[in-house]
């Protein structure tokens, strides 16, 4: 697949320089044709019987390999979640954390992660988004090191493996701004979330979770598809491995969505989102002032002469699609393996003025 046709898959592509996946990557034509489908399919057969459950249950597994793809690793070390918002929730109750613990974290991190942080009511030790600032922030006390592999708001991407061997702590990953972005491999990391809708381009509320040792975390929020049986006072047994944090009903349409994209990704993916991520930031660096140190991740973040909330709507109106990071006077453009040439120099042209 060149990367002409690659690009071809989004139609959005041909009227938008759509420089936003840290949001919600553009959809391609065959995931919106795999959702169509399958809610056609329901239109007209119903959403019952047992063709449609074994079906349902067949895409959960293809969905799991997928996942387990992406991140190389087993497909009974994940569970299916919506979020990573989801998978660090489960996480952190899981973890049955107390006043008494500590959890370090950088100053950097999104309300997804640290809200489900605080509400285990361990104390929370902010540390620089440095790798030896959250080792050196890691004491006695503390039972879990959680942050990203790829800062939403810098686009620094983090030695999260150099911090768990440092630090011998286990390591909750946030992976909304890494999964389909650049290469992964898990290796020795606790956990690791994702968020299908960023980067894997994805419908929404799909996403995953990866558990090196399932059995040591407590199941917190058990759903349906968790259990592999139960008694009439809610007494359960857990599926085996990572199954039994499943959050619950997929839609079909969505899952179906899902793997088409999937499919769609080319081989030399992460290396041509590298190679315009590097292009985007040399043709900003003259006009604004680029936070992202050079050769971090696909996510290059600026801070604007003027005013970050106009310019993004300027930009817009332009049919250049950018985010604003609220309260940090930055603006943010996601370079993907679609990405082109034209898209970079409008982004650079409606900077320019």
């Amino acid at each position: 697949m060149t990367p002409e046709e690659a690009r071809s898959q989004f139609p959005v592509l041909d009227r938008l320089a759509y420089l936003n996946a840290g949001t919600n990557g553009p959809l391609a034509r065959a995931t919106v044709e795999a959702i169509e489908r399958e809610a056609e399919r329901e239109l007209a057969e119903g959403r019952s019987g047992q063709a449609y459950i074994e079906h349902m249950l067949g895409l959960r597994e293809q969905l799991r390999a997928g996942f387990a793809s992406v991140l190389g690793v087993e497909p009974g070390s994940v569970a299916l979640t919506e979020s990573t918002t989801r998978g660090c929730a489960i996480v952190l109750a899981g973890l049955g954390l107390t006043p008494e613990d500590e959890v370090v974290t950088t100053d950097q991190e999104h309300f997804g992660l640290t809200g489900s942080l605080h509400a285990t009511g361990a104390r929370v030790v902010l540390a620089e988004a440095d790798e030896e600032a959250i080792a050196a922030a890691v004491g006695p006390r503390t039972k879990l090191v959680a942050t990203s592999h790829v800062l939403w708001t810098t686009g620094r991407r983090l030695d999260v493996h150099a911090i768990r061997a440092a630090t011998g702590v286990p390591i909750l990953v946030d992976g909304a701004q890494s999964a389909g972005a650049i290469a992964i491999e898990v290796g020795e990391l606790d956990f690791y979330t994702v968020s299908a809708q960023k980067w894997l381009c994805g419908p929404e509320a799909t996403g995953a979770l990866y558990v090196a040792e399932p059995e040591r975390l407590r199941v917190t929020a058990p759903s349906y598809m968790s259990q592999a049986g139960y008694e009439p006072t809610g007494a359960f047994v857990p599926k085996e491995g990572a199954r039994r944090f499943d959050s619950g009903w997929i839609p079909v349409a969505s899952m179906a969505g899902l793997l088409a994209a999937l499919a769609a990704h080319p081989g030399w993916r992460y290396e041509a989102a590298a190679a315009n991520a590097a292009r985007c930031r040399q043709l900003l660096e003259p006009l604004v002032e680029v936070v992202t140190p050079p050769g971090q991740s696909t996510l290059v973040s600026f801070r604007p002469a003027g005013d970050p909330t106009a310019l993004v709507a300027s930009l817009d109106e332009a049919g250049v699609v950018v985010r604003e990071l609220p309260g940090r006077n930055l603006v943010r453009a996601s370079c993907g393996w679609w990405t082109n040439e034209d898209d970079l120099q409008r982004l650079a042209g409606g900077l320019a003025g």
